[in-house]
């Protein structure tokens, strides 16, 4: 048999090896996951409701509780910023601007009782 032939016949068997397994894992049922618990929650203050309808869609309040202490405004723009433009959350222009407001308000002041 010539290389070339040796080289198909050894793909061929890697790719039906590979599509077999590939059935195999798709026909497993997924195992439950359930997330862990809350260890925070959003601090009472103007724009709260704002900020629960549209952050906690994608992640916890604990991702805005471990952000960096007592950042300044144009941190918390950023960060609402990214989150509509590389993550795509559907915050309105007007839910934006008040959801940094809060953030800034209740995760800037060092007197927010943060941390």
């Amino acid at each position: 048999m010539n290389p070339f032939a040796q080289t198909l016949l050894a793909f061929l068997a890697l790719a039906t090896a590979g599509s077999a397994a590939a059935r195999e894992t798709g026909s497993k049922t997924p195992q439950p996951y359930s997330a862990p618990s809350e260890t925070s929650r959003f601090i009472e203050a103007p724009g709260i409701n704002l900020a629960q309808r549209y952050c906690l869609t994608c992640h916890s309040a604990d991702y805005v509780s471990t952000q960096p202490p007592h950042m300044p405004a144009a941190f918390w723009q950023n960060e609402v910023t990214k989150m509509r433009n590389a993550y795509g959350a559907p915050i309105p222009d007007e839910a934006a601007k008040a959801i940094t407001d809060y953030l800034m308000a209740t995760y800037s002041e060092p007197s927010a009782g943060r941390r």
